[in-house]
């Protein structure tokens, strides 16, 4: 068995009891891997500085209970981050809420409560979520942003029918970085380290380890499962700050049905290697986009490559003619789609996207989502998927297809 880290609501401080139990066990010598509910790329790399392990995304939603158990399964002992709120999924009926991997692997909850502006109430909140659904065993609460020794001990007595495995001291120091797609990556935190130790000094001084340990125990593969086919023999993948949002999932899937990857990073003009197909993961381009404009050997051998090329929301983006930053500048960008974007016009997209492609290397069904905040200034040509959101309402077509080059705003997490 592993445990999944709830909460009843985003910003409660589950990341941060994450990222400190990771360490703190780590550093004892137990071993321990992680896991993140959900489509989220930030917090995985924080996962695995955090354990030394490789942290994949289980989502509900998108992906059916034997991928979620075979991604999940291992001798390691495993914790998973919920996302949002512990019944928080997709309308209409909540699909894909951290609540339902708890079902589907049958692990415990530990709920992380912000206590800071409570005392007795902390008990009807925590009883309320430990009674709704009878088949999510919360096993035990942690207690955050507690203001004294004295604020401590109420909480524990308006608790005392319930397990608490630790009460965290507010900590200024733990608060952490963000942009518009949320945390600051991990491999741009010159701190990265510091900050783990801080947040596993105060789980293991906080917290009783012991008792979350006896929690963890290995959970059992259920066989093998249909993965993602690799859209070549030869794959090259962008790889770098602009470029970072891929699932280490789908490549697991290229790589285990025999396709070769090789990396390169557009950000050290790079130019891509001879593939028989070229990704261009999401990421955050616009942050660099004169860079990426002024890149003329990366730049040019997309425009003299004949393989199939495909790109991901900032991939797709770059493959266009025009990305115009934040500060209204505009950027020429490979030109291979016809595509303006802007970050000077901004506007959320978010949520998930069930998707069909009638033709290129994506043909076929998938799942997928969306979460950006550029605008489309203009476009033209064939699209490449149809779209509908999970609500199964009918979205307008998504993205561009022109002979071999295609990409979109969505993420595919798995086949459909």
């Amino acid at each position: 068995m592993s445990v999944l880290i709830a909460a009843p609501s985003s910003g409660s401080g589950k990341t941060t009891v994450t990222l400190g139990l990771l360490r703190a066990l780590t550093r004892r010598d137990a071993p321990v891997r992680a896991a993140k509910s959900g489509p989220d790329y930030i917090d995985p790399c924080f996962h695995e500085a955090a354990c030394g392990q490789p942290c994949p995304n289980l989502d509900a939603w998108a992906m059916p209970p034997d991928r979620i158990k075979a991604l999940a399964a291992g001798q390691t002992p495993l914790i998973i981050e919920g996302a949002m709120g512990l019944f928080d999924g997709a309308p209409p009926d909540g699909k894909g809420a951290a609540a339902d991997l708890a079902r589907i692997l049958d692990v415990p909850v530990i709920l992380v409560v912000d206590a800071g502006r409570m005392s007795g109430s902390v008990a009807p909140l925590v009883q309320g979520f430990a009674g709704f659904d009878a088949s999510v065993n919360i096993a035990g609460v942690i207690l955050n942003n507690v203001g004294s020794a004295r604020h401590e001990a109420m909480l524990r007595r308006a608790l005392r029918n319930v397990v608490v495995l630790g009460a965290l001291p507010r900590s200024s120091n733990l608060s952490q970085p963000s942009r518009h797609l949320g945390l600051v990556q991990a491999q741009e935190r010159a701190d990265l380290e510091v900050f783990l130790d801080q947040a596993a000094d105060l789980v293991e001084t906080h917290c009783d380890l012991t008792a979350i340990e006896t929690l963890l125990q290995p959970l059992q593969s259920s066989g093998a499962i249909r993965g993602m086919p690799p859209p070549g023999q030869r794959i090259a993948i962008a790889n770098d700050a602009a470029f970072a949002f891929h699932y280490p999932h789908l490549l697991d899937d290229w790589r285990t049905a025999g396709a070769e990857l090789s990396f390169f990073s557009p950000l050290a003009n790079d130019p891509a290697p001879d593939a028989d197909f070229i990704y261009l993961p999401g990421g955050y381009p616009e942050l660099h986009a004169g860079r990426l404009a002024a890149n003329a050997a990366f730049l040019d051998s997309l425009r003299r490559s004949r393989a199939t090329i495909y790109g991901e929301c900032g991939g797709y983006m770059t493959l266009g003619d025009v990305l115009i930053d934040a500060d209204g500048i505009a950027h020429q960008m490979a030109g291979l789609l016809r595509l303006e974007t802007s970050f000077a016009a901004r506007k959320r997209h978010l949520g998930y996207r069930d998707l069909q492609a009638a033709k290129g290397p994506l043909a076929g069904k998938w799942k997928g989502h969306e979460f950006h905040y550029a605008s489309t200034i203009r476009t033209a040509g064939e699209p490449l998927f149809a779209a509908s959101d999970a609500e199964g309402q009918r979205l307008a077509p998504m993205g561009l297809i022109a002979d071999h080059v295609s990409g979109s705003f969505a993420h595919i997490i798995d086949v459909a």
